[in-house]
Order: structure tokens, then C-alpha cells, then sequence
């Protein structure tokens, strides 16, 4: 090949990746011999080619036997085409130029086999495997997904003591220039002495906005995370987390799970509106118990009525002190499924809320019809598939409560307005909380 038609092609190949701050562009010199390497670090194992490529480069002595070693060696290919040599690159091989020939070398590594499966964000189907507390892992697992060259990635430092390595990408052909410009001045302006992961951010977010909702995805899932990058949306991988924060975020991504591709149309279909209405279940059922049995009974059935008359007439006191008694309880329950080791957690909580409930009720505490509900509100709230945005939830639903336990049915409907306003309200780097169709971005 002619050494121009080399030296285009090579650098059309730079031009296209080395925009990532992890493509490396290496150059070996002797006196007899030059060669120049372009791969991606995070999905080319750098000891094969320092084994293969950069160690038999400086042993061979001459420039013919150097070259009759690489046309022989197993793990090397010629050039085909700059289509086929950009698509092997981005999925972890080492184009090698040497004299007036392009070699492509097979440095591919696989970072399954050193991760674990996620614990947070599980699914039936789909890939098991999370991301690592290893910042080169988690960017090899994402390019694996990803393997696109538009995909940049640009790095910053957060933390004046940590000094945190934190990495941003971004697909520069989808993202929003305007989005990616309020992520950049939000990371600039963090002000935080030590920074150990992305969960940080939500924190400081809600210390200058007070937000109540988060407007940030946490995740552990590399899949959900090339599905982003996909949409446009920018991703923060942080050094020492096996989380990755998506910007910007909106209320749909919160109730969406990573189980609806991997299911048939309709099951995904049923399964979101099964969310929704377990969230608006958790929301507001507590309230509207209140409200109809205090103020409204006359909405229940006459043998409704009668039945949870009955079951109340033990209690000494009003529905809203039952509820709030019961629903403080469940919150200690599930902190501490989350604080005790796993081994016996779920046996210590379940035991426990079987026999408070039981306990409770026979010593008229409670009603029997207060179980149900505060069962039913515990299981609607673990339905979001987001824990952060679940926490968001089991705090909205005491301020519909208190409202129901002022005004009634009314309150019920005035909590639930409210709570759609300031959602309304809120937004996440310029995009709205309640989006419900993101428009595609264009690169400005």
C-alpha cells in the first residue's frame, strides 16, 4: 500500500477516536525499525500487546524478520478496509501501522469475567453483570455495549482532598450541546472536600435546589447505561464506584425497568401500568382511608361500612392516629431489612411484622383493615423500580395524609394536585421532570 494512502488512513483513524481520553496512540522507534499503534485501553489488553507487539518489536533485529513475524503471528490480520478496521477498533483490537502495511492485532479482553452480578437492579432476563469499582472495567464493560465511535469521554477531577477521578461520556453525535454544558458548569462548580461516588451528587443537588424528588439516575447496570447513551443523555462514571450517574432524568426513566425490553410488548405494557398504579396506590391509599372512613364513610358499600366499623370498634382512637402508628412502624421495618446483615434480614423483618401485626391488632391497637392497607402501601411502594425515587414517594405520602386528615377527600385530591404542580415544576439540566416524549437531540 502506498505510504500516502497509509498515512490518510491513519490519521482519518485518529481523527475518529483519539476525541476519548482512552485511545492511546503509541509510537516504538530503533534505529532499523518504526512502528505506530492506535487502540482503546479500557477494551485491548495492554499486556498482550506489550507481550506480542512491543517486546518482539525491540528483540528482532531486523526490519524484514520483524515484518515476516507479524504477517505469520496468529492473533494478526491485514487491513481490509477503513469501515472494517474503525468497527474492529471500537470493539478492543490494536491497528498496528508498520512501513507501508496496517495490521490488525486481536488484543480484545473480556471484562465479564471480572465483575459482579448486579444486587440492586435485578432482572429475570438480560445480562446479570454490573459495574466494578474500577474505573477502566466499567468504561471496557460500557464500550463493549456501546461500540460506537461518537462516543466521547472527557475526564475531571472533584474533591479538594480526594482529588476523585470522575469520567463524563457522552455520544457526540445524539447528546444535547446544551445539556452537556449544564452538567459540565454543575461539576465545576461542586464545592465538596471528599467525593467517593455519584450518590453524592443527588445530595448536593438537593442542597442548592431543596429538591425533594431526585432528578439524577443512579445505576449499577452497564445495559441501562448504553440505552442512555443511545437517547442522548449523559453519563458520569466516578473512580471507586460501582454506580454510574445518567443526566439528565425524568420521572418515566424512574418508573421504567431494564425487564421491559427484555420482555414481549404487551408484558412490558402490563407491567408499566402496574407500576403506575402501584405508585399512585402507595401515594395516596393511606390518605383516602382517612379521608373515607372519617369523613366520607358514606362512599363505602353498606356492608363495607358495617365491616370496617366493626373492626374498628376496638380502637380508641381516630383513623389518621392508626394510620400514622402503622405506617411508622413499617418505616422501621423496612430500614432495618436495610441495616441488618443479609444472612438475617429478611427473616428478622418478616417474622417481626408478622407478629407486630398480630400483636397489635388482637390488643386493639389497630384494625384489621389497617393491616391490609399498610401491607398493601409497603408492597405499591416496592413496585418503583428506583429506590431513590421510592424514598421520594414514602415522603409524599404523609403530606397527603395530613391533608386527609384535614380535609377530607378534598385534601386527598388537593395533596395529589399539588404533588403533580411541583413535579411540573421541577427540572433536570433543562429538561422537564414530567417529559413523557423526549425529542431526539441534535448536536448543535
Amino acid at each position: 500500500m502506498p505510504s500516502n494512502k497509509v498515512q490518510s488512513i491513519k490519521e482519518e483513524l485518529k481523527e475518529k477516536i483519539m476525541q476519548s481520553e482512552d485511545a492511546v496512540f503509541k509510537e516504538l522507534h530503533t534505529k532499523e525499525k518504526y512502528i505506530e499503534a492506535l487502540y482503546i485501553k479500557t477494551i485491548s489488553d495492554e499486556t498482550v500487546i506489550q507481550d506480542y507487539v512491543v517486546k518482539p518489536f525491540f528483540e528482532i533485529a531486523t526490519a524484514e524478520t520483524f515484518l515476516a513475524y507479524l504477517q505469520s503471528h496468529p492473533k494478526v490480520k491485514p487491513f481490509e478496509s477503513e469501515e472494517q478496521t474503525l468497527e474492529e477498533l471500537i470493539r478492543g483490537v490494536a491497528v498496528l501501522f508498520y512501513q507501508d502495511f496496517i495490521f490488525i492485532f486481536d488484543s480484545k479482553v473480556d471484562r465479564n469475567n471480572s465483575v459482579l452480578d448486579t444486587t440492586v437492579e435485578t432482572t429475570i432476563q438480560g445480562p446479570q453483570s454490573g459495574l466494578s469499582e474500577s474505573l477502566p472495567t466499567n468504561l471496557g464493560l460500557i464500550r463493549h455495549r456501546y461500540p460506537e465511535t461518537t462516543l466521547n469521554v472527557e475526564s475531571t477531577t472533584i474533591g479538594e482532598i480526594s482529588k476523585t477521578k470522575v469520567m463524563i461520556l457522552h455520544d457526540e453525535k445524539l447528546v444535547d450541546q446544551d445539556v452537556l454544558r449544564r452538567v459540565k458548569e454543575f461539576l465545576d462548580e461542586v464545592d465538596i472536600q471528599m467525593f467517593q461516588t455519584g450518590e453524592q451528587l443527588l445530595d448536593l443537588i438537593k442542597k442548592s435546589n431543596r429538591a425533594l424528588f431526585p432528578v439524577m439516575l443512579v445505576t449499577e447496570r452497564p445495559d441501562r447505561v448504553a440505552v442512555n447513551l443511545a437517547a442522548g443523555k449523559v453519563v458520569l462514571l466516578v473512580s471507586g464506584s460501582s454506580f454510574a450517574v445518567i443526566l439528565p432524568t425524568v420521572m418515566k426513566d424512574f418508573m421504567a425497568s431494564m425487564e421491559d425490553i427484555y420482555q414481549t410488548y404487551w408484558v412490558s405494557i402490563f407491567l408499566q401500568v402496574l407500576r403506575y398504579v402501584g405508585f399512585v396506590t402507595s401515594l395516596i391509599l393511606p390518605g383516602l382511608y382517612v379521608a373515607v372512613t372519617s369523613y366520607n364513610p358514606e362512599l363505602f358499600r353498606f356492608q363495607l361500612a358495617l365491616s370496617i366499623a366493626g373492626s374498628r370498634s376496638a380502637v380508641p382512637y381516630p383513623s389518621f392516629v392508626e394510620v400514622v402508628i402503622m405506617l411508622f412502624m413499617m418505616e422501621l421495618l423496612t430500614e432495618a431489612s436495610i441495616r441488618l446483615p443479609k444472612a438475617i434480614g429478611p427473616t428478622a423483618t418478616t417474622v417481626g411484622g408478622l407478629i407486630l401485626g398480630q400483636a397489635a391488632t388482637e390488643a386493639g391497637l389497630v384494625s384489621n383493615i389497617m393491616i391490609i392497607i399498610v401491607s398493601a402501601v409497603a408492597i405499591s411502594n416496592f413496585v418503583v423500580p428506583i429506590n431513590a425515587f421510592s424514598f421520594s414517594v414514602r415522603i409524599v405520602k404523609y403530606i397527603i395524609l395530613a391533608l386527609a386528615t384535614c380535609f377530607g377527600l378534598v385534601g386527598v385530591v388537593l395533596g395529589f394536585f399539588m404533588f403533580l404542580a411541583y413535579m411540573v415544576k421541577l427540572d433536570s439540566f433543562g429538561q422537564p421532570f414530567l417529559t413523557l416524549v423526549q425529542t431526539k437531540s441534535t448536536k448543535e
